[in-house]
């Protein structure tokens, strides 16, 4: 349970617009293209399932497991037959600018929703998205399909020839919000905005501090007064039309993606026939479109939306000690408009509840670049629930397959280089190769060694899920959520995978609830004592004296599959322990730093498992040998709640389950002795004669 990236599982009323239209009619239809379907969902996988039948893509092939009767598709069985998700393009954004947006009567201000966003459950939370200078409300275009399912979401679209003010637009959304706050007070509201609807956001966040709001906040335009825009306003005021053309020298914008070559091109005013050359294959692609952008923002309209920012920023700032909501800032670090990153570094210190993303290859209009997925990021933050306080048994969404095929692909060298070895236990005692002795039905609890740092658990994981479609929910340490302070620990996005995947903090009420689901979780005794062991003690237990886990376990009659694994020393040698560091003084003051900025668990306990310093171990990296993992047989503890709250009968049954993973590792450890191909190089060739996807034997069993 070690702070490292190595690691994965560480220890009723009416809503009324500017033109008065009611909830009834809130959702304009701009063209029967841009109506709600009612189509309802009510599973992530299920959703991505059918989305890749539907396109064909998806291999035919089940897994020969049965659950209640019936053949389960296993969408993560094949990572590399997993397709792209279907999401819509920048090209599309463009042509529904174009047909839609531009070309519609005017008017004020209003909601619509996107057809696409339909198909989202009935719990699900409210989304108001807030556009940014183009006010099209198209600016997640390549998000809706992701963000229907799991959303209620309407988007504000703002007339081209619209002069509503700021401080008009703050209103227009704070009554749409206390209606459907009045209508739903037990359902958050979700407030996305992207720099002038970040603003927006940030306002009605400070004069409704009683509505339950979440903001997402993308380049926020709060950091106006320090961007290049502001030097806009009297040039385009004074400047004839014939010269406006020269303002690219002003801006002194970078070449960089094409959209944001093309929002240049909008700043200038025009779009001069030399400037084509310099965009990317696929914005000339779609060369048709490029007038859409001038079209977008005349330069009237350009002048008043770069006015309402000035206004808007000033606004924002002058509120923001007021905003006391949860909030998810994402930043660009290639923002040739404002300087996002250094912004979004001073709003954290300013909102008490923040958290960043950053985006370090992405342009200020990050939300329709294709390498930027909005849902996994709410995801990875925790940021997803139905209800006023985070359930992350029951607000949890599973990886889509497109998710998990990214997180295998991230991890796909790791797999490559330990090429794991798994065995299981069936029913009878026989061991075999494969999880195929794991339990289907939940609960079921997985108890076994955590390696250094953590080493085993990626290549684990991500095996139950392709092998047997199942999704270990870890118990982690609260490092992976939350921090006392901001200080030197890891960045917190650094564990948004690991969220993704499952974890949860570690809870009584957490594990209760993951019991209760018939989940199967991954629980680890020893924790971050374990898991940050010192020189000489791999593959040794630190479980604490307390049986914590067998009472719960029998209460809903779980399974538990002891585990070992062995392999950490063929792979890396541990050189500065903890011990090591303690003697030197600069480290040990960092080490007490680390510590004093997460919450401390077992403070109550004795011996070396209560020591929960928080550092990094020195480990030398080896010519990398093999991975191992044996779960044995599992122990049943249905009907044995009554006899197993007896603190005797407790306490024997925790100590063999501890004689059981201690017998795994002992196992591993005598039978890879005999693996012929324990070491790299052999691997290496047997992949190289029999395919690289061959799976490479290991000793008999």
């Amino acid at each position: 349970m070690a702070a490292s990236r190595a690691s994965l599982f560480l220890a009723g009323s009416s809503v009324t617009s500017a033109s008065g239209t009611s909830r009834r009619n809130r959702c304009v239809s701009l063209s029967r293209r841009m109506a709600v379907s009612t189509e309802q969902v009510t599973s992530v996988v299920a959703m991505a399932t059918t989305s890749l039948i539907e396109n064909g893509t998806l291999s035919e092939r089940k897994k020969g497991r049965k659950e209640e009767s019936e053949l389960i598709l296993n969408v993560y069985s094949n990572p590399d037959e997993i397709t792209q998700e279907t999401r819509k393009t920048l090209k599309d954004y463009f042509q529904e600018c174009r047909d839609l947006m531009i070309g519609s009567d005017g008017g004020p201000p209003r909601w619509f929703s996107p057809l696409e966003c339909g198909s989202h459950t009935r719990d699900s939370p409210l989304f108001l998205f807030l556009p940014g200078i183009d006010g099209t409300g198209l600016g997640l275009i390549t998000h809706h399909h992701k963000l229907g399912k799991i959303f209620d979401m309407w988007c504000l679209h703002i007339p081209v020839k619209d002069r509503t003010s700021f401080t008009d637009l703050v209103k227009l959304v704070e009554k749409t919000v206390r209606s459907e706050y009045q209508s739903s007070p037990d359902r958050p509201i979700y407030l996305v905005g992207e720099s002038l609807g970040a603003c927006i956001a940030l306002d009605v966040a400070a004069r409704n501090p009683d509505v339950d709001l979440v903001l997402i906040l993308a380049n926020p335009a709060t950091s106006f007064s320090r961007s290049r825009l502001q030097s806009l306003i009297p040039l385009l005021e004074l400047m004839p039309d014939q010269l406006v053309p020269n303002l690219s020298h002003v801006l002194n914008l970078l070449s960089g993606d094409p959209l944001r070559m093309a929002w240049e091109n909008v700043v200038k005013g025009i779009l001069p026939l030399q400037t084509i050359g310099k965009l990317s294959q696929d914005l000339v692609s779609m060369s048709s479109y490029l007038s859409v952008l001038a079209d977008m923002l005349p330069r009237e309209t350009l002048l008043w939306k770069l006015r309402m920012l000035k206004s808007a920023s000033a606004s924002a700032n002058s509120h923001l000690h007021a905003v006391k909501v949860q909030s998810l800032l994402l930043s660009s670090g290639k923002d040739q408009l404002f300087p996002s990153q250094v912004e979004a570094q001073r709003l954290r210190h300013m909102l008490p509840k923040c958290e960043i993303r950053e985006f370090k290859e992405s342009g200020h209009f990050l939300l329709l670049e294709d390498s930027v997925d909005l849902v996994t990021n709410i995801k990875g933050a925790s940021f997803y629930r139905h209800g006023k306080y985070l359930d992350y048994v029951s607000d949890y969404m599973p990886p889509t397959p497109y998710e998990f095929k990214k997180i295998f692909e991230s991890n796909r060298w790791v797999i490559a280089a330990t090429s794991p070895v798994m065995l299981s236990t069936l029913g009878n005692g026989k061991v075999v190769r494969g999880l195929a002795g794991i339990p289907s039905e939940g609960p079921v609890l997985c108890v076994g060694y955590h390696m250094l740092l953590g080493f085993e658990l990626a290549p684990m994981v991500i095996q139950f899920l392709m092998e047997r479609n199942i999704l270990l929910r870890g118990i982690a340490h609260p490092m992976m959520f939350n921090r006392l302070r901001e200080g030197k620990m890891l960045d917190l996005a650094t564990f948004d995978t690991y969220r993704i995947m499952g974890a949860v903090p570690v809870s009584g009420p957490n594990f209760y609830k993951l019991m209760s689901s018939k989940s199967h979780v991954l629980l680890y005794p020893g924790g971050v004592r374990e898991a940050l062991h010192r020189k000489g003690e791999e593959y040794k237990l630190f479980w604490p004296e307390q049986p914590e886990f067998v009472r719960m376990a029998s209460k809903f009659g779980a399974k538990i599959v002891p585990f070992g694994v062995v392999g950490e020393d063929d792979v890396g040698e541990l050189v500065l322990d903890y011990n090591d560091q303690m003697q030197i003084p600069y480290l040990r003051t960092f080490i007490k730093e680390l510590t004093e900025e997460v919450e401390q668990l077992r403070t109550d306990a004795d011996g070396e498992v209560s020591n929960q310093d928080v550092h990094l171990p020195g480990v030398l990296p080896k010519l990398p040998g093999r991975f191992y993992y044996y779960f044995g047989k599992p122990i049943e503890t249905e009907g044995r709640k009554q006899e197993l709250r007896s603190r005797e009968k407790s306490h024997e049954f925790y100590l063999q389950v501890k004689s059981e993973v201690e017998r795994c590792m002992a196992y591993l450890k005598e039978k890879r002795e005999k693996d012929p191909y324990r070491n790299l190089l052999p691997r290496l060739l047997y992949q190289a004669t029999n395919g690289s996807t061959a799976e490479v034997p290991t000793f008999e069993l």
